[in-house]
């Protein structure tokens, strides 16, 4: 059986497979809601949801850094990678090895292709279809109830220096799905912004996340102290940037904060 990945190269499998590796937290998570507990056999160390799956598999190192001895010794039928989230240079050394199959999700739409994709890889095509359709409903409700006016936003995911986020990315489309209008829509990937670009672009709103960097209430201060007359919150990064079955839960959550901040303006 032949299957596309998100780069558009061809993943041939025998069979439906029974040992799979996957390389990223957030489609970790969804393979367990396709109800693959007995099929994934190995993850990595920041793979945490379920917990529990982290005392029963094997762990493979971390994103950048994968353990490939380790995967070798497993000999996975397929190993589930993503084009931004694991290290080039490793994957390409695992193609010549063993099937694997890489994603590329910078919106909902790319969400909704990867599940229906490894539904089908993996005989869950109907638990796939219904994620979806609950995903999709959730984020339909959401956006039906939005404010009419759009504040401006700036996502900062990293400190010393600040990054932010650019139009490709997936957390710039969560924030468009949530009515805010990203101030460095007009950059690629993730651009570095300094305290004076911070100061005179002065958005409606700050979001400060938890993950990569993880921002907590001192740091609220000392952007505060930039942008005196911003909006700051603090906001679970894995909501914004965890692109599997995690969004079931993003909708109801944008909407707690899109009233925190509505409250607060």
């Amino acid at each position: 059986m032949q299957y596309k990945d998100q780069l558009n190269r061809i993943v041939n499998l025998r069979a439906t497979p029974e040992k799979i590796v996957s390389l990223v937290p957030s489609q970790t998570e969804l393979l367990f809601d396709l109800g693959l507990e007995k099929e994934v056999v190995g993850i990595t160390k920041f793979c945490v949801h379920p917990a529990d799956w982290k005392k029963n598999k094997v762990i493979l190192g971390g994103t950048k850094k994968l353990n490939i001895e380790k995967i070798r010794s497993i000999s996975p039928d397929l190993i589930i990678a993503n084009k931004e989230e694991n290290d080039k240079e490793q994957i390409c050394e695992l193609f010549d090895e063993f099937q694997v199959w890489i994603s590329d999700v910078q919106n909902l739409e790319d969400f909704f292709e990867m599940i229906d994709i490894l539904g089908k890889i993996t005989g869950k095509s109907n638990t796939a279809v219904e994620i979806c359709r609950l995903i999709s409903e959730n984020f339909s409700r959401l956006q039906a109830n939005l404010p009419v006016k759009s504040q401006t936003a700036i996502y900062l995911i990293w400190r010393e220096p600040f990054l932010t986020i650019g139009r490709d990315t997936f957390i710039h489309n969560m924030l468009t799905k949530c009515g805010f209008t990203n101030l460095f829509a007009d950059e690629l990937r993730y651009p570095e912004i300094s305290a004076d670009n911070l100061k005179a672009l002065n958005p409606d709103v700050i979001f400060l996340s938890s993950e990569p960097y993880p921002f907590s209430h001192e740091h609220v201060s000392e952007i505060t102290s930039l942008c005196p007359q911003s909006d700051i919150h603090l906001v679970d990064g894995e909501m914004f940037s965890w692109y599997g079955s995690h969004l079931i839960k993003s909708p109801d959550y944008f909407r707690s904060l899109i009233q925190e901040v509505n409250s607060a303006s």
